[in-house]
């Protein structure tokens, strides 16, 4: 979850780091700190954001390492914020994720004076006891070989012009710049400085100095390749707009036409993700299994209706956090497909480990390449969505249903499932989707319109069928992450069994009535609240719908990915609720981008 930047090299550091957490905010903003190493170690830290810092106006120090915290142990405090420190102010840890054996550990050093409730703070504490300003790498090594958890951990100290950084089951990417070197939790950090990054493995322990970096793993030099990013900054950056989710969300046309770009041909109804899936493993699966969490989640289960109906095939998804191998399952005639946006969500990533020791053949479905997800899996689709800032995904969900949507029809050609005229037409309607999201979006006002018209709403109803389903419970939860509004989506025909109770002329009900959704159905549900005094905002397709919607949206034609269009109107009404209720949307509260924390 925190963001950790770390720098070495010829320029002043603390430009180059403060801007880095600017930049990884996303990451978590409950506090901030840097610490700068010149000829003596400073610490700068504080609850807040990283603009709440008070920072020197200039440092000569060229070495220097910074967080952004988003809280596990202790509330956020000054004292709780990272960096934290050894007994002497001499070693300084930056560190994402959970050392679970901290409490034994910190009572093996009952000597020491801790000042804060952190699972981080016995790092420095150990590597003060190993390193007696001797061999910091040495030291850091022996120190994580204690360590039980989730770690990216960042140190520097006092006479020592590197930074030692160490990773488990949390990520890290080091950065080769003309001027130094680099090390983030994510590559946006330091994209401004450069592109040539190197990705760090589970146990890797690397040595950062102005001119190179050097990395073991087990005490032994290792090689980790450099790869070269192939968007730039400004990929990452607002462009104008007052909030990376509203850009992200007018972003998805071009998003998606990446997505699709030469993975499909319609006329033939082929498509092409370089899967290199086995024809006699494809043929005889009996089983898929969709692992994921949140938004990842409901693009799973909308991939389950797609891949059961046109790839002739079983499929369960669930909930990553939940999962376990059980059943009769045969493991070799089944796939676990993990769905993740930062191939980094810790959820997702035990569950893929799960189905693998399981004997389950492992497909990665990310945002993110050299993530661990894609290096673990033995297969891996990237959605090819570009950058995503805002803590509440827009772009991606819609990259990973249309990456999902291939899929499918990969799967089903393979399997002889689909013919080449049914392909063909879902191809031709893929291929459709950026040009019918832009529609929606020049519909902007609309959607503004009515958000101000229920921003004031007790709570807010989502409601769909079938393909509509994911997409309600989409809605739903984006409503909640950016507004703190009490938000439900459900399947239209439970809304009889329960959730009626709570319908009033003050909680507004939105339906996605679209082909795909089961509209005739659903517009029976639509006018059982109807008849309650429930307004009614309808992302229709349904021509006969417009007498039963007091605001009605229009969807294009586009079979079973109208839902997918019409979750465009539910991400934009639930920016403009929150926008008209002040609240801080690329920032929600509790909240962080890439959960890589269980």
């Amino acid at each position: 979850m925190c963001g950790i930047i770390g720098y070495v090299g010829t320029e002043r550091a603390l430009p180059v780091v403060a801007d880095g957490l600017h930049r990884l905010e996303y990451r978590g903003y409950d506090s901030a700190g840097i610490a700068l190493c010149a000829d003596s170690l400073s610490i700068y830290k504080s609850t807040g954001v990283v603009d709440d810092l008070t920072l020197p106006e200039s440092s000569a120090a060229t070495c220097a390492v910074g967080h952004t915290r988003w809280s596990t142990h202790g509330k956020p405090t000054d004292a709780n914020a990272h960096p934290h420190t050894d007994c002497h102010g001499e070693i300084a840890v930056v560190h994402n994720g959970i050392i679970d054996n901290y409490e034994s550990l910190k009572a093996e050093l009952a000597d020491h004076a801790f000042t804060s409730e952190t699972d981080t703070e016995v790092v420095p504490h150990l590597i003060e006891e190993a390193w007696n300003g001797g061999d910091l790498t040495a030291a850091v090594e022996s120190v994580v070989d204690r360590l039980d958890g989730s770690f990216a951990i960042c140190v520097t100290a006092e006479g020592c012009d590197e930074i030692v950084a160490a990773r488990r089951d949390s990520p890290l990417v080091v950065g080769h710049g003309e001027t130094g070197s680099f090390v983030a939790s994510d590559v946006p950090a330091f994209i401004e400085h450069t592109r040539r990054v190197s990705y760090l493995e589970n146990g890797d322990v690397a040595t950062l100095t102005p001119d190179d970096v050097a990395v073991t793993n087990g005490g032994d030099p290792v090689d980790r390749p450099v790869e070269t990013v192939t968007w730039d900054a400004e990929a990452a950056e607002k462009g104008g707009y007052d909030h990376y989710m509203l850009k992200e969300i007018h972003e998805q046309p071009q998003a998606l036409r990446q997505t699709l770009s030469g993975r499909l041909d319609a006329v033939n109804g082929e498509a092409d993700l370089d899967l290199d899936l086995p024809e006699e493993y494809v043929r005889p699966l009996e089983e898929i299994q969709i692992v994921a969490a949140g938004t990842s989640y409901h693009a799973g289960m909308y991939a389950r209706r797609l891949l059961e109906e046109y790839a002739d095939v079983r499929v369960s998804v669930e909930i990553a956090s939940e999962y376990e191998v059980t059943g009769g399952r045969d493991p070799e005639r089944t796939l676990a497909v993990a769905v993740t946006q930062s191939g980094e969500t810790a959820d997702t990533l035990d569950a893929m480990r799960k189905a693998s020791r399981a004997g389950a053949r492992t497909l990665a479905v990310t945002n993110t390449v050299g993530s661990t997800a894609a290096r673990e899996a033995n297969h891996t689709v990237y959605i090819r969505a570009g950058p995503e800032i805002g803590v509440a995904a827009t772009k991606t969900f819609a990259a990973q249903v249309v990456t999902l949507g291939l899929l499918t029809v990969e799967l089903g050609r393979e399997r002889r499932a689909l013919s080449t005229a049914m392909a063909s037409d879902l191809l031709e309607r893929l291929r459709d989707v950026p040009g019918a999201i832009q529609q929606t979006l020049d519909r902007e006002a609309a959607v503004r319109e009515a958000a101000e018209t229920y921003a004031d709403a007790d709570a807010f109803f989502f409601i769909g069928r079938r393909f509509g389903y994911p997409v309600a419970l989409e809605g739903a939860l984006k409503l909640k992450e950016i507004s703190y509004e009490h938000a439900e989506g459900f399947a239209g025909g439970e809304l009889k069994h329960g959730p009626l109770a709570l319908v009033t002329e003050e909680t507004p009900v939105l339906a996605v009535l679209t082909r795909g959704g089961e509209p005739s159905d659903l517009l029976n549900n639509v006018k059982e609240v109807e008849s309650r005094g429930a307004p009614v905002v309808g992302c229709s397709s349904l021509p006969s719908a417009s007498k039963y919607l007091d605001v009605e949206l229009e969807v294009e034609a586009l079979g079973v990915f109208e839902p997918l269009v019409a979750n465009v109107y539910l991400q934009l009404f639930a920016y403009h609720v929150a926008r008209l209720r002040g609240r801080s949307i690329d920032r929600p509260r509790n909240l962080a981008k890439s959960v890589t924390v269980k």
